[in-house]
């Protein structure tokens, strides 16, 4: 349209209508589109992926990411519209913008983790950051390429791309980049995209930059820059963890479910499961005592053994201790627990080489669709999952999980389930003895005493009334048939508490734990 600028700066369109720049390839300028949709949602999976790492409560945290990021774009379109000059240099630079911020998100929040000042306004922060320079990019982009395409088609073509972007992102996040770089990595990865993004932009945009030269050297440091921190992001990564942990770590990876860390400090190993600590080897036999015997002297010459969770091994080794039993069958999502606990040869001494006996199965699946798909029935299940602080982990703590537990076991067998703290976290302890009633169960609380935890609490049920075992084997280091029966005393500040059954549709025991143990 011969005399206007549409925004684009009087340097593109004279007053006669004539265009001073070339036109653009334009599959090249849809390709420019995929790439930075697809880097815009890397990050936002980044933010949420790392803040439920360290901060739990997955739903909380993508919640939040998803509603800042989502907000922070619509600030950075707002804004876009006062950019009316120089809309090439301007692209260029929100990109290499990106490039940094983006790039940099995961391993500065590992640093920052430490301090609980500055933890949360640097995850924020980040977000809104991210969200409102890349809510900038695609109107950048429209106005760019005005010229070149009918509004109607220009719109659609873009929108198009810019969807398709954020779908390969979501689905290489968690089956390629996650599992084969780290999150760490997989920021710096979605940055020196965005970096190279600047790069090619400078090429493709050169008859619109003033000063091409400076936006390309400017572009090749940033990716230079971030290519070196990629190269050195697990030696970065390390560096921000011996902050977080006390012991030397002598193990780190970054499974598609958790981060997972092992830790020594004083002769002893210490496994940590997204920074919440899982045994320490020092008094791990405390528990596993208290979690496994209680449940196998209750069930009559058990055979067939459940284990649900326990992935280290520990709780398979003192399955094993019983001369009855026949097959064991454990399930776990995380293969590289599992793969942790059969490999690392300080955890193959700990739990005796528990996984490489033939009567042990290992099932790396979801527990509750696994118990869904089943049929088998075993004498003893012993449920040891991580605390419920989140909603995915919480489903395994519901009336409708342990309802089809039930189903896959005998009717005279013994369920046991790691239950929190009775003294730390009273509510979530007796919440989930309501919900084990709640579907028919009879249940008896009981707890130990564990230094690395405090004290821990456990229930043992069945679908019949049982006395208190007292039947544990001989040479254990923890349990004798005399002190098993004064597990069964809860002191005075462990009292039961009128609490809520905890349903899939309302999770209760989450918000619970949440109050009582959240930092």
């Amino acid at each position: 349209m011969p005399g206007v600028t549409h925004g684009a700066g009087a340097e593109e369109i004279e007053g006669d209508g004539q265009r001073e720049h070339p036109p653009l390839g334009l599959n090249l300028a849809f390709a420019v589109v995929f790439l930075v949709s697809a880097c815009g949602l890397g990050y936002q999976l980044v933010a949420g992926t790392t803040s439920s790492y360290l901060l739990g409560d997955s739903v909380t945290q993508f919640s939040f990411t998803i509603g800042l990021y989502l907000f922070a774009l619509g600030i950075g379109s707002y804004l876009s519209k006062f950019v009316d000059r120089d809309l090439a240099t301007v692209f260029v630079r929100v990109e290499l913008a990106v490039a940094v911020v983006g790039g940099v998100s995961a391993l500065s929040l590992f640093f920052a983790w430490e301090s609980e000042l500055w933890f949360r306004p640097l995850l924020y922060g980040q977000i809104l950051a991210v969200g409102a320079l890349v809510g900038i990019e695609i109107p950048l982009l429209v106005r760019l390429l005005e010229e070149e395409l009918e509004l109607k088609e220009l719109i659609a073509r873009v929108l198009s791309w810019d969807y398709v972007g954020a779908l390969i992102a979501a689905l290489l996040f968690p089956l390629v980049l996650v599992p084969r770089l780290g999150l760490a990595r997989a920021a710096l990865a979605f940055g020196l995209v965005n970096a190279l993004v600047a790069l090619w932009s400078v090429s493709l945009f050169q008859g619109r930059l003033r000063r091409p030269m400076a936006l390309r050297i400017q572009s090749g440091l940033v990716v230079v820059a971030l290519g070196v921190l990629f190269s050195q992001a697990t030696t970065l990564t390390s560096i921000a963890e011996h902050t977080i942990y006390a012991g030397e770590i002598v193990h780190a990876r970054t499974s598609p479910y958790q981060r997972v860390v092992v830790t020594r400090a004083n002769k002893s190993y210490q496994l940590f499961l997204s920074g919440a600590l899982q045994f320490n080897s020092e008094d791990e036999y405390r528990y596993h005592e208290a979690l496994v015997h209680p449940a196998m002297a209750t069930s009559p010459d058990p055979r067939r053994v459940l284990i649900l969770g326990g992935g280290d091994g520990l709780a398979c080794r003192e399955v094993l201790r019983h001369p009855s039993v026949e097959k064991v069958v454990l399930v776990d999502l995380d293969p590289a627990v599992t793969d942790l606990a059969r490999t690392f040869q300080p955890f193959v001494e700990l739990n005796g080489g528990a996984f490489d006996d033939p009567r042990v199965e290992i099932i790396n699946a979801d527990a509750m669709a696994w118990l869904e798909e089943g049929a088998n029935l075993f004498d003893v299940a012993i449920v040891d999952f991580p605390d419920p602080h989140s909603f995915s982990v919480g489903k395994l703590y519901t009336d409708t999980f342990y309802s089809l537990l039930m189903g896959r076991v005998a009717p005279d067998g013994a369920i046991v389930v790691q239950s929190t703290s009775p003294r730390l976290a009273p509510n979530s302890y007796w919440c989930i003895a309501e919900t084990m009633e709640s579907v028919g169960l009879y249940v008896r609380p009981y707890h130990a005493a564990v230094p690395s935890f405090g004290e821990w609490g456990f229930m043992l049920a069945s679908q019949r009334e049982f006395p208190i075992p007292t039947d544990v084997p001989d040479g254990l280091r923890f349990l004798s048939d005399a002190y098993v029966p004064t597990l069964f005393v809860l002191p005075e500040d462990a009292r039961r508490r009128e609490v809520d059954v905890n349903r899939l549709s309302t999770q209760s025991l989450v918000r619970y734990y949440d109050d009582e143990l959240r930092p």
